[in-house]
Parts: structure tokens; sequence; C-alpha cells
């Protein structure tokens, strides 16, 4: 989800060692999606090519801001087109640092018609702002939106999905709703493939939440989205499924899986159906439509009392009726999840830094509390360090067009057996969320990408294997996709960490500071074999993910997501990075007081009363984090 600052606690989720990249696995050439340093275009100029524009989008040509959680699409029909997206934070702020509008998030919409070799950045429409003729288009009630997930069907459409929280009125209640947005062929059905999902037609809700403050109550999120393109009996069927939250219950929160369905090309859906069942606490739900036409949903099962499970494990159900109903849950494996987790500090008196609106606001965890994220000021942890938060997830997609098996590839990052080491600290990689007698703190360890296949006639599967099995460091937040007997698959990578140690997070020396760690790899291997190419680095620049962008300037977030789509032999990637970003000094900190390094480019003056004004330069680069993307092997 887009990172708002109420969830707070924990999230979902030795030796110095440089790994030089061989000459034969030179970066591909990286483009940015994300152009808030130059143009945001409407949709409506884009589709008709008449002028529009508005406070919102002059801000986000500017902006320099952040973007997070990223998806991309490659047209089936034209691999020349395709469309990324992400949390979008150019809406934000206005150039001295007060809010534009209620300063909320919102879906991009980036569009490629030259196969990824530069993007025209624009937003969907519906945002706080938007006057455009198409934002009446947009039925959706919440003011903020995040966990962008995109699908083509073969007929020129396009399906962007979303979860969604805040009030257009400005009140402090989180609908927590989901919508799904349809693009179509701006010059019609039968118009050139250039312009194959370019065109805005509507977006619906198709999961409201209840209006609670602080997330509570029922809350929609982790979103997934797939349409089936077998041209079967299902063809053009489109699939949505997210993590339901339903919290203030007696065990705190608690998530199933949800699913609807559209056989009308999105111009209505199925009623949420829980699919999920007697499993509790899931997330990261993913869809799969193989070949004849079934329906897979995967998803990540936490260790729950309630679901007499001890373990973490990987599960899903199936559908044979085009999403109509669902079996049970089948669970395929167990794994020890790498979740990076730590203790929250002691609130300094006077140091909370506040909210600064819907997009920045937060709830202080309680000194003592497992935490997933740790920054500066009432953010900060008791080990010292600074990290972003995440956690293992299961990722999942089929080959549509293989009409002689019902394989579901899958790929998901847990810890490798084996690299569990002490870490000296409060910071820990092992723990279990919903079983408190079973925290494994203080206990570090190495994450990697495994990758299976399952057979859904049979439910079998092969065995799960290291993608790359040489690489050090940490390897996190995996997607795959595969198209016509080829598969492709990236990843975060931390090999070239200069600090890198499994007692610490990504990007941490021992002297608590934080240095440049984070690269995106990846690979590839035909259905026929299962035989992984050696990985390729795709970042021509490492990037610190440490940076305290959000909160106030206080603690690092990049999202939960990378994404990789694929026709053919064909693969594009997405990712979030760093590399823009203007560093600087805190001067709530007297600078940088923590040594962490990890301080952003802010402007701020002091009050009579010792406290500090907000910061009074965003455009300046402190948030300039980006989408990039490259081509993959």
């Amino acid at each position: 989800m887009a990172r708002r600052w109420s969830l707070g606690a924990l999230a979902l989720g030795g030796a110095l060692l440089a790994v030089a990249i061989p000459a034969a696995q030179a970066s591909p050439t990286n483009v940015r999606l994300t152009n808030d340093n130059s143009a945001y275009v409407s949709d409506y100029t884009l589709a008709t090519g008449n002028p529009y524009t508005d406070d919102v989008l002059t801000a986000c040509s500017q902006s320099h801001g952040r973007q997070n959680e990223p998806a991309i699409a490659v047209d089936p029909r034209n691999t020349n087109v395709i469309v990324g997206s992400s949390n979008d934070y150019c809406p934000v702020f206005q150039s001295d640092g007060t809010l534009l509008g209620l300063g909320d998030v919102w879906l991009g919409y980036y569009r490629s018609q030259n196969g990824g070799a530069s993007f025209t950045s624009s937003l969907v429409p519906g945002y706080i702002g938007d006057t455009s003729p198409y934002a009446p288009l947009a039925r959706v009630r919440t003011s903020d939106s995040g966990d962008p997930v995109l699908a083509w069907d073969s007929h020129g459409r396009l399906f962007a999905g979303s979860e969604s929280s805040g009030d257009r009125s400005g009140s402090a209640k989180t609908f927590g709703d989901v919508w799904v947005a349809t693009y179509q062929n701006s010059q019609g059905p039968n118009g050139p493939t250039v312009d194959d999902g370019k065109q805005f037609a509507g977006s619906l809700d198709v999961g409201t939440g209840s209006a609670a403050p602080n997330l509570l109550g029922k809350f929609n999120d982790k979103t997934a989205l797939e349409v089936d393109r077998t041209g079967g009996a299902c063809d053009g069927n489109v699939y949505f499924a997210w993590a339901r939250f339903t919290g203030n219950t007696p065990n705190g929160f608690n998530s199933s899986v949800y699913f609807v369905r559209s056989t009308d090309h999105g111009q209505t859906f199925s009623q949420p159906l829980k699919i999920s069942q007697t499993v509790h606490d899931i997330q990261f739900p993913d869809i799969s439509v193989t070949g004849d036409g079934h329906v897979y949903v995967t998803y990540r099962q936490f260790a729950d009392v309630r679901s007499n499970s001890t373990s973490d494990a990987i599960a899903y159900n199936v559908s044979t009726d085009c999403g109509a109903s669902f079996s049970g849950p089948h669970q395929i494996l167990t794994f020890e999840p790498y979740d990076p987790t730590d203790i929250a500090g002691p609130a300094a008196a006077g140091a909370a830094p506040g909210g600064t609106g819907n997009a920045e606001e937060f709830v202080q965890p309680a000194p003592g509390s497992v935490v997933g994220d740790c920054g500066d000021s009432v953010l900060s942890c008791v080990s010292g360090y600074t990290f972003m938060r995440g956690g293992t997830q299961i990722r999942s997609t089929a080959d549509q067009a293989d009409k002689a098996h019902a394989y579901v590839y899958v790929v998901y990052d847990p810890s490798i057996p084996g690299t569990e080491v002490p870490s000296g600290t409060t910071y820990g990689s092992i723990v279990s969320e919903d079983l408190p007698d079973a925290y494994h703190q203080d206990v570090g360890s190495r994450s990697g990408i495994y990758f299976f296949r399952l057979d859904g006639a049979t439910g079998a599967h092969t065995t799960p294997m290291l993608i790359d099995p040489e690489a050090t460091g940490l390897q996190r937040f995996p997607d795959i996709s595969v198209d016509a007997s080829s598969i492709h698959a990236l990843w975060w990578d931390s090999r070239d960490d200069p600090c890198y140690s499994p007692a610490r997070p990504i990007g941490n020396c021992a002297n608590k500071s934080t240095v440049p760690a984070l690269d995106v790899f990846a690979a590839s291997a035909p259905t026929s074999t299962l035989s992984w190419s050696s990985s390729t680095r795709l970042t021509t620049v490492t990037s610190n993910p440490n940076y305290e962008q959000f909160g106030g300037r206080t603690v690092p977030f990049g999202g939960d997501y990378l994404y990789i789509s694929s026709v053919g032999s064909f693969s594009f990637g997405a990712w979030t990075d760093w590399r823009d970003v203007v560093a600087g000094t805190d001067p709530r900190e007297g600078g940088d007081g923590d040594h962490d390094s990890a301080d952003v480019k802010q402007c701020r003056t002091q009050n009579a009363d010792g406290s500090f004004t907000t910061d009074t330069c965003p455009y300046a680069g402190g948030l300039d984090q980006n989408i990039y993307g490259s081509t993959t092997p």
C-alpha cells in the first residue's frame, strides 16, 4: 500500500564484500518513467490531442517528488506499447511545502509507444483537482490510492486496480476501498494497436471498506489483477483480488482474501467473494490464469494459531468456472520468512515531526513494540539502524498460451535455511507476526529468490530452487512473468552492498551509517527446462534505499513491490529507484546528528519555542524517488 503513517507497527510486512559485474552482464539502458522533472500530461490530452492542464499536473511537472510500488504491463497486441503505474506523490506538495489540495497520493499512468525507450507521464483521471472531461468517469469515493496493478486483455483494453482510503471531504476517515479503472483504444475497438489502452473509460469501486479512522474497521489492501487472454470461454474476463484487513479485533488485525470478476470488460463487477475461508492472516494475493481458463489465486499464509498453522506457508485456491466459485484453500509448502523487524525506541520529548497531510500522517508506535521499519525521532528503533519495511511475499503467473498444462509459476523471497546468525542488536529478520512467543528477535539471515512450478491439475510442484544460488547479499521483492514458453523474473539485490552482513538490514554499516546498496537483477528460463540463465544487473546506478523521505523526513519507504511484464521473449521490468535523491542534513538533528547518512535535502527554520517549521523546499530533490525501468533478459 502507499505509505500512510497510521499503521506504524509491524508491516506486511561480517566481512566487507564487493562483487564485480562481468562485462558480459552489462546493464541494459535505464529509462525514467516518472517525469516529474519536466512534464505530466493529462490522459484527456493524450487520448484526444485537446489541451488540458490543472494545478495538480503543473505541480507534478516540477515536483521532483516520490514514487514507489511500480506496476508495468506490455500490450500483448503491440510490444511497443508499455504502460506503467506507481504510488505517485507528485500531487502532495506545492513548491513552498504547503499541501496541494488534500495532499494525497494517486496512481500514476506512464505510457511508452516505443518499446520502453521513453515514457510520457500522467495520472489516472479522478484525482482531487481533476476537472478534465474524464474526471466524471471516475466513480470512486476516495481521495488517495495505492498498490497499483495492471493487466491487458487481448482486445486493446488495459485495466488498472488500486486500493484507496482517504475521504474527499478531508476528514480523518479511512474508507479502505478497492477500485478498477478501464482504458480502451482511443480510436475504437478496431483502431491501430499503438492507441491501445490510451483512453480512460472509467473507474468504479469493486469493494468498499468501512468509514473508520486509522485503518480500523474493514480495510482493503494488497491488490492483484489479471485478465483471461486464452481465447476460450472465459476470454476477456477481468479478475481482481485483495487482502481485506479487519481491525480492532481481539487478536488485532485479521486478514482474508477476497475476489471479484467482470464478464463485461470492466463495466460491472461481481459481489466480493471471500475465498480464503478459514485461513486467517494472509497477504500478497496474486492471480494466474492457465491456458484452460482456470483461475489460481496464490497468497502468503502467516503462522497463526487461529488457522492451526505454526509455520508460514504458500497456499492457493482454484476456480474452474471462470472465477464464479473457488475450491477450498490448498497449502503448497511452508517456509522460514525474511521479515525485517526491530523494537521501537523511546519517544524523544518534543522530537515528533508531526503529520503534514494525509500522505504523511503517522501514528507513533508504542515504545518497546515490534516495528517493521526504523528512522529518526519517534520512528527510531533501539538498534539505531535505519531501514524500510519489507517481508516475504509470493508472486505467481501462468502461460496462457500453454493449452497442454495447468502450470503456475511461483517466486518468493524467504530466509535461506542455514544462513541464520545472531544480530547482536534488537534487529531481526526471522519473526512470526501472529505468534508473539515465536519471535526470534536478535536473529538475522539471508534472503533469496526461490522458484517452483505448480501443476494445478495434480497439486504437485517442483522442488523450490534459488534462481541465483551463487549471489551473496539479500534478494528481495521478486516478480515473475511468463508467456509463450518464456519465463522472466526480477528482484532487488544487495550483492554490491559494501557493508553487507546478514546480521544487519540492507545498506546498514556496523557504525549505523547507511550506504548505496541496492540494485535490480533479472534472469530468464524456458518453460521446457526451467533452467535459469545467469542473472543480469539491470540498474546502472546502485541506490541507497534508506533515505528518510517519509513521515516528515524521518523514515524510509520503498513500497512493497517490483514488477515485470512480458510478451513472448520480450520483457520489461520496473522498480523504485533513489539515484536522483539529493542528500542533505536535518536541522532538527543539528545536521546529521545520528550520523546515519540517510537525511535528505530539506529547508526548515527554528521557531522561538525550539520547534521547527515543515520543509519549505520539497522540490529541491530531497524527495526525488523515482520509477525506472528497462528491458530484461
